[in-house]
């Protein structure tokens, strides 16, 4: 079986990372590579981490440049990209090398969002249904790619939002995604915390005006200012 790396990029997670680490250590136990990278956190993220990761790598803040720094170190013939607040099913590993076996170079998983708020699953649901119609993923739905796949393309662009469609954009020239109908769950405290309605309104604003060609460093500064 290929072998699988995990990457975590996080920042100020100290609250969860233990959590979402040992919720991990089976996929480690089966020979998976777990890899976290800290974006420059001010609190204990990465001492909490260490017991329970391969190595923790330090990168200039930002998502795609903490992935592709630990895309770089990775051994793994398959990258999962995998945010700390999200969590796989449990047979993940098995579902992941499948569908790279199977011919495919890169996928997701479909989504459920954790939460009080009833429209966290219409959300979730659009999600799902707008990732296989486009073929585009997001970070939330835990991405995995081919090594080989990812270094074809050049890995994630640098840029500090909307790396998660800029990337699957990329991945598409080489062949439509795996689909995975398993859920992964991520946690819905960014909506609920800045409001369900304005944080479903902003992302599709910001999403849009990235579709229309804006500049993501701009919809980043007003990612930002809105939270």
């Amino acid at each position: 079986m290929a072998r699988l790396s995990i990457i975590v990029p996080c920042l100020n997670e100290a609250a969860v990372i233990v959590e979402a680490l040992c919720a991990l250590a089976h996929l480690r136990r089966q020979g998976a590579e777990l890899i976290l990278v800290d974006g420059g956190s001010s609190d204990a993220t990465s001492a909490l981490a260490g017991p329970w990761v391969d190595r923790v790598l330090r990168a200039p803040p930002g998502r795609a440049r903490q992935m592709n720094a630990g895309a770089g170190e990775a051994q793994g013939d398959i990258l999962l990209f995998l945010h700390a607040d999200t969590r796989l099913p449990h047979n993940a590993g098995s579902l992941i090398t499948n569908a790279v076996d199977s011919g495919r170079v890169w996928g997701r998983f479909d989504v459920e969002i954790e939460g009080q708020h009833a429209m966290l699953r219409v959300v979730a649901r659009l999600m799902n249904l707008r990732s296989r119609l486009t073929g585009i993923a997001t970070g939330d739905q835990a991405i995995f790619v081919s090594r080989c796949a990812f270094r074809a393309i050049g890995g994630y662009p640098d840029i500090p939002l909307m790396e998660d469609i800029a990337l699957s954009r990329r991945l598409k020239s080489l062949g439509p995604p795996a689909c995975l109908c398993e859920r992964v769950t991520t946690s819905g405290r960014r909506w609920e915390t800045q409001g369900v309605w304005r944080t479903i309104l902003l992302m599709w604003r910001l999403r849009f005006q990235y579709f229309l060609g804006t500049d993501p460093g701009r919809l980043a500064a007003r990612y930002g200012a809105r939270r």
